[in-house]
């Protein structure tokens, strides 16, 4: 497992690397532009290879960007999709500049509209970004399922896939509060077990491609998205552990989005999650041995 966090790029895209470097990271995510901006950020080919060199010779082996919050590619009002496609398209270019595993996206929201046809409707802006843009994978994200939020179930995500055309560079991004907060327990090996296998009935397990690590405040089944302090939430370190340790997990770049740095994840935190994950893997070992003897 690639064990990293969301880390700021202010000051321009290698200082992201600096950042992930002094936490410890071996992935990171980043976003390309600010988050709460439709604006972009006007990198050039110089930005990207200085980003490709600062990262040549650290142990970042995976780095994703996140696409901006204000994308909502299932609107109703045309003028949001044309905004959140344009936004999405820019995401992938960084994303491909920078050689990214991905771009993580919020699929977008329904609201109080018509669940399929809002799938339908960002199913047409995300295939239209990919056909604008080549090589960089994008990572739809599953959701927590508040206010009309597409994603909220393995059955909505693979519907949002089939609306995009399917393609190979298509993948998923599972968030550990979503999951829970939309009702999947995932604090258990036997919880992930289930969990999983419904997401590889449904899904498929090679869409899987990335993980955020995130603690819930908010219960099983809430549909409420508050990201809690890892460890310190529904799931404690235990279920953190377990939830890190799942086999199927393991080599994808999995990254923390909350922290003790402001809000932000610092280099305890990180260190915390790599010890939890370690903590994880050896009790998973210890249950495998015990069940053949």
């Amino acid at each position: 497992m690639l064990i990293g966090a969301h880390v700021s790029n202010a000051g321009g895209l290698p200082k992201a690397v600096e950042r992930g470097v002094e936490r410890g990271c071996e992935a990171i995510q980043i976003f390309n532009q600010s988050p709460r901006m439709w604006r972009p950020t006007a990198y050039t080919d110089d930005d990207f290879a200085e980003f490709r060199e600062a990262i040549k010779n650290t142990k970042i082996k995976a780095v994703l960007i996140h696409a901006v919050y204000l994308l909502n590619c299932a609107s109703e009002d045309r003028e949001i999709r044309d905004k959140s496609r344009a936004s999405l398209i820019q995401s992938l270019r960084v994303g491909a500049g920078i050689r990214a595993v991905g771009v993580v996206l919020h699929p977008g929201s329904a609201k109080t509209g018509d669940v399929s046809k809002a799938i339908k409707r960002a199913g047409k802006v995300i295939k239209e970004a990919l056909d604008e843009t080549e090589r960089c994978h994008l990572h739809l994200e599953d959701t927590a399922g508040a206010g009309g939020t597409l994603g909220r179930s393995f059955q909505e995500l693979a519907a949002l896939l089939d609306a995009s055309g399917g393609g190979d560079r298509l993948g998923i991004c599972l968030d550990s509060c979503h999951l829970l907060a939309s009702g999947y327990e995932v604090r258990t090996a036997e919880g992930l077990r289930d969990t999983f296998k419904e997401f590889d009935s449904t899904v498929g397990r090679k869409r899987l491609e990335s993980l955020h690590v995130n603690d819930s405040m908010t219960p099983l089944g809430s549909n409420r998205d508050r990201h809690a302090l890892l460890g310190q939430g529904e799931f404690g370190e235990k279920a953190i552990a377990t939830f890190m340790s799942e086999p199927r997990f393991q080599k994808l770049p999995s990254v923390l989005e909350t922290g003790t740095d402001g809000g932000a994840p610092s280099a305890d935190d990180v260190a915390l999650a790599m010890k939890l994950h370690k903590r994880g893997v050896a009790a998973r070992k210890r249950s495998k041995s015990a069940s053949k003897r």
